[in-house]
């Protein structure tokens, strides 16, 4: 199993005509990923091409969902125009918006909560590098890929990875899979200080899947989000966890790469995080290094196969 999306998941990329979206449409094709429709407001009725497929565009996410059955969009919209597109993916109805545009203003995002609030549409990001669910062909080929995340360093398995930063998603699961160790599904959240999915959104995902035996959380110094989801884990998690925190270097009053990457009370600072985490029985990977073998450790400490 997997959570969220699934290789038979079925997908529409709002931007697909733009230089970014039509670069990783292309990815997530060679991926195997069901990408059926895209959307490009006054460029209904063309065609995006690539390597046999052929792609129908429409104007709006309503009519792509309607025509198509699409329940997940990946938004590559500009950001002045992504909170809309956010919207638009509300207003249709879907299960999913993934939004991997970076820079879409504080306002519009507080916007766009309030309108969620109480509809059926989750919303991962946005500034994510979205998910994969991996599938069972050669270089994980046959899988699901949303985003911006390369699919070939992914392996099927029993692993869920859940991060606030991109690049360490990438580097928790290539030494997953460098270690023969598969995953479920890889969840990049973002680090907007104003998001959709967070860390315990996802954790208590993972702990429902039964194909899910370990988990990697990985977060950063700035807010509370991790500490949540960790003081969760104590309490009703079963699973080994191993956790990571960016930052640890940083001064208070630092900003990070992410901007909701800032160290402002008590609990916010790296070393915070980590004695929380340890308190609460994860195991914590001292380096970026690190990631895999905690994990390991976990699950040994927990008498759980991970292979």
């Amino acid at each position: 199993m997997a959570i969220l999306i699934t290789p038979s998941t079925k997908i529409l990329i709002q931007g697909i005509t733009g230089e970014f979206g039509a670069r990783h449409t292309r990815l997530s094709l060679d991926y195997g990923t069901q990408v059926v429709a895209g959307v490009t407001p006054g460029k209904g009725g063309q065609f995006f091409e690539h390597a046999g497929h052929k792609v129908p565009i429409f104007n709006s996410v309503a009519d792509a969902a309607k025509a198509t059955g699409a329940t997940v969009s990946a938004i590559f919209v500009p950001p002045p125009f992504a909170g809309d597109a956010i919207l638009e993916c509300v207003d249709a109805d879907l299960d999913l918006a993934v939004a991997i545009t970076e820079g879409i203003p504080i306002r519009d995002m507080v916007r766009v909560k309030r309108a969620m609030a109480g509809r059926r549409t989750r919303l991962v990001g946005p500034n994510c590098p979205g998910l994969v669910t991996p599938g069972t062909g050669e270089g994980s080929k046959g899988g699901c890929r949303i985003g911006i995340a390369p699919g070939y360093i992914h392996r099927k398995g029993h692993v869920g990875v859940v991060s606030r930063s991109g690049t360490l998603t990438y580097e928790a699961v290539y030494q997953l899979t460098s270690r023969h160790i598969g995953q479920t599904t890889c969840v990049g959240i973002g680090g907007d200080p104003v998001n959709g999915t967070s860390h315990l959104d996802v954790i208590k995902l993972f702990d429902a899947d039964p194909e899910t035996h370990g988990i990697i959380m990985i977060g950063e110094i700035g807010g509370s989000a991790e500490v949540e989801a960790a003081r969760w884990i104590k309490a009703h998690c079963r699973k080994p966890v191993a956790g990571f925190i960016a930052g640890a270097t940083a001064p208070a009053g630092r900003r990070m790469g992410h901007a909701g990457a800032v160290i402002g009370g008590a609990e916010d600072t790296a070393a915070a995080k980590i004695a929380i985490f340890r308190e609460c029985g994860i195991e914590v990977a001292a380096t970026p290094s690190d990631m895999a073998d905690a994990l390991l450790r976990a699950a040994k400490a927990k008498g759980v196969n991970l292979s």
